[in-house]
């Protein structure tokens, strides 16, 4: 059965940093090309990072470059998702994404809370 699961929320004070990761299961993670998603309260969930299979190409949200980083480690079937210089308006719940480089199947995670507040 396809997992996964997103570690590493929790509550910050703005200019601090968080390390996200993934760890996923069922699939063969180095096919997939995964991502960072994150929806705040009352908005559309949007996409923060990118990193595809198999050339590990990286996308970033605007409001994002220079302060995160995607990267991911195939060998551990993790992504994960460096997040520094945070900002109160990076709260939100950030989801993990995986979308096979193959077709449309894709999956989720069950996301992971991320609070920047003093």
């Amino acid at each position: 059965q396809e997992q996964l699961v997103e570690s590493g929320g929790a509550l910050v004070q703005p200019g601090g940093s968080l390390r996200l990761s993934c760890v996923v299961s069922g699939l063969t993670f180095r096919l997939y090309h995964m991502a960072w998603y994150r929806q705040a309260p009352g908005k559309e969930r949007e996409l923060v990072a990118r990193i595809s299979s198999p050339n590990n190409e990286i996308n970033y949200l605007d409001s994002v470059k220079g302060r995160f980083t995607i990267s991911r480690d195939n060998p551990q079937n993790t992504v994960y998702l460096q997040m520094n210089s945070l900002k109160p308006e990076d709260t939100a719940v950030y989801y993990c994404h995986a979308r096979t480089r193959y077709g449309t199947t894709e999956y989720w995670g069950q996301g992971t809370q991320v609070t920047v507040s003093s």
